[in-house]
């Protein structure tokens, strides 16, 4: 499938935009959402907290549920992505296949924190809500603002999910998909 909306290059970004991605990668996600300079500027500086230094999640932790809503979302791009900074924060290959599971927090040797993180990913992918069960066994293991962060984490990354896949983003040259057909959901 082609991309819905022309990638714009770097040297023809608007003069915040372009400062913003010189001398960063040139993904993509950030070609396409240039095409709407005043929401790519709002959205980044949110983004920046979710995979940023004011984020409080522990960076695997994080990763983790990334990595779930992207599968849930079914978001080839983002999924690709993630699986390159999953792995740098220590999440294994064989971990990244588990979240491919239909039940992926019922999967084998996952810590107890990292079940209830993709169970709570999972509640909040189908019902926009934490169960009060799940919220109360993470309240042992994260903080209130931690636990902000995981519906916020889930929240952008399934908004990002919609627009990586109705605008078609491509992956870049390089970047793996899914480890398993999409269709076994």
């Amino acid at each position: 499938m082609a991309p819905r909306v022309e990638y714009i290059e770097v040297r023809d970004m608007v003069p915040e935009l372009k400062s913003r991605f010189n001398s960063g990668k040139q993904l993509n996600i950030f070609k396409a959402i240039a095409n709407h300079p005043e929401l790519a500027n709002s959205w980044l500086k949110f983004a920046d907290h979710v995979v940023g230094k004011t984020q409080t999640l522990p960076p695997r932790d994080r990763e983790l549920v990334i990595l779930r809503i992207g599968w849930l979302c079914q978001s080839d791009y983002e999924f690709g992505q993630h699986v390159r900074i999953g792995l740098r924060t220590g999440v294994k290959e064989d971990e990244i296949k588990k979240l491919t599971a239909r039940f992926a927090h019922e999967q084998p040797g996952w810590a107890e924190n990292e079940r209830l993180l993709l169970e709570a990913t999972d509640e909040l992918k189908n019902s926009s809500k934490i169960s009060d069960r799940t919220w109360s066994a993470l309240t042992k293991f994260y903080s209130t603002r931690q636990l902000m962060d995981v519906v916020f984490a889930v929240g952008q990354y399934n908004m990002v999910s919609m627009f990586l896949n109705t605008l078609q983003v491509e992956r870049e040259e390089g970047v793996v998909g899914f480890p398993i057909s999409p269709s076994r959901l």
